[in-house]
């Protein structure tokens, strides 16, 4: 089973993203996401626990397609530097059987990256 970890960092401020919400879901069959996890990022942007871990009697090994989806409207509406043009920034990607996939997201209120990270 793959487990799933991600941060947040603000590079228009060049911190961490404190106190952004991030949804987890997965596609289903019929190609609908269902929710599967919510979190908010802690002080150094990070969630207090993987989004998805090894379930040793889980039937399912979680692969398949999954969507982050980052609330930064809502976070950058209380920062400095503005809530720019950025709402959510939805993120889809597959996941395998196994492994460890952390996926940071490098955001401003302008533009952001993403990518598989350690």
């Amino acid at each position: 089973m793959p487990r799933l970890t991600t941060h947040v960092l603000n590079q228009a401020e060049g911190i961490a993203a404190s106190g952004v919400t991030i949804l987890l879901e997965r596609q289903d069959a019929q190609g609908n996401f269902q929710q599967v996890a919510r979190s908010i990022t802690n002080q150094d942007g990070r969630v207090e626990a993987p989004l998805l871990e090894n379930a040793p009697s889980s039937d399912d090994d979680h692969s398949g397609v999954y969507r982050l989806t980052f609330q930064i409207g809502d976070y950058f509406a209380g920062r400095p530097v503005g809530k720019g043009m950025l709402g959510r920034v939805p993120v889809e990607f597959t996941l395998e059987a196994s492994g460890h996939y952390h996926i940071p997201l490098l955001v401003t209120p302008w533009a952001y990256s993403v990518y598989r990270g350690s």
